[in-house]
C-alpha cells in the first residue's frame, strides 16, 4: 500500500512497516516498539503512518497520537540528518544552556525544529539528557557532548559539517563509478 501525504506531496511506502506490524500488531503493549520502528524507517511519524498503525493494530488514532506526543523521542515532522538535542534541565540551565542554544541557532541560521538549508541539522530543546555532571550538554545522534561553551559548540558543528561534506565527496555516484553511467 502506498499513500501520498498531502503535507509534503511525497509518497510514503507503508508496506515498509509491514514486517514490524506483522510481528507486533497483535501483541499488547507493543505500540511504542512499532512507533520506534516506524520512525526508524521514515525518519519521523507522518499522519498517514500513524493512521496505518492505528488501522493495523486496532489502537484508536487518538491513543496512537497521544503516545507520539507524550514521548519526546517521537517526531511528527522531518528533521535534518543530525538531530541536536539541547539539554535544558536545571544543571544545564544553570551552567549556560541558553548560551549553547544561542550559539547553535546563530551558527546554523535556524530556529528550533527547523532544518538547515543543507539538510544536515535540526535542533530541539529537551527537558533533560540525564548527564548533569557534563552540564551544559547536547546530544547529536547517539553522541553526548558536555561542558560546552559557545566556542566549543561551534567547533563541534563545524567539524560535523566538514565531515559530512567529505563523506559526500567520497560517495560513489554514477559519474565517478568505474564503468560509467547506468
Amino acid at each position: 500500500m502506498k499513500c501520498c501525504c498531502s503535507e509534503n506531496h511525497s509518497c510514503i511506502n507503508l508496506k515498509l512497516l509491514d514486517p514490524c506490524l506483522d510481528k507486533y500488531a497483535d501483541t499488547e503493549g507493543s505500540l511504542i516498539t512499532i512507533l520506534q520502528n516506524a520512525q526508524e524507517i521514515y525518519g519521523y511519524l507522518p499522519p498517514d503512518v500513524l493512521a496505518y498503525i492505528s488501522d493495523r493494530t486496532g489502537v484508536k488514532p487518538a491513543k496512537v497520537l497521544g503516545v507520539v506526543t507524550f514521548y519526546t523521542q517521537f517526531r511528527t515532522k522531518p528533521v535534518g540528518k543530525n538531530l541536536i538535542l539541547i539539554c535544558q534541565g536545571t544543571a544545564c540551565h544553570v551552567e549556560g544552556s541558553s548560551d549553547i542554544e544561542y550559539a547553535i541557532r546563530e551558527h546554523l541560521g535556524v530556529e528550533e525544529g527547523e532544518i538547515t538549508e543543507d539538510g544536515l541539522f535540526t535542533y530541539n530543546n529537551v527537558a533533560c539528557l540525564g548527564c548533569c555532571s557534563l552540564a551544559p550538554a547536547i546530544m547529536i545522534g547517539s553522541k553526548t557532548y558536555g561542558n560546552l561553551t559557545r566556542e566549543s559548540t561551534v567547533k563541534i558543528l563545524t567539524e560535523l559539517t566538514e565531515a559530512e561534506k567529505l563523506a559526500e565527496m567520497n560517495e560513489p555516484t554514477d559519474k565517478n563509478v568505474e564503468g560509467g553511467a547506468k
